[in-house]
């Protein structure tokens, strides 16, 4: 069933995209700046990783409309997340 919104409805949806856009844009350009500056390898990559979680969480959140999602898909996510994280980490728990 299609939901139909109000045009009030409608304009404050584009007024966050905008926003949610123009964050993007910012750390986009955040990310090209700290890459001028000169950081260890550990710090380049630690920063570099925070800006793209933030920049994919606000992808996901609104544009996937993960938002607004039942509890259900949330759960899903969270076990996808933490096995994509277990087996990542599973090569280095090995060589020990």
């Amino acid at each position: 069933m299609s939901e139909h919104l109000s045009e009030a409805a409608v304009k404050q949806h584009v007024k966050v995209y905008w926003r949610v856009f123009s964050a993007l844009a910012v750390l986009t350009a955040l990310t090209v700046a700290v890459s001028y500056l000169h950081f260890s390898l550990a710090a380049a990559i630690a920063v570099a990783l925070c800006i793209a979680i933030t920049k994919g969480s606000l992808v996901a959140a609104y544009f996937m409309h993960l938002k607004t999602e039942k509890k259900i898909v949330w759960c899903v996510l969270a076990m996808a997340f933490f096995f994509f994280a277990f087996l990542l980490l599973s090569p280095s728990l090995h060589h020990r």
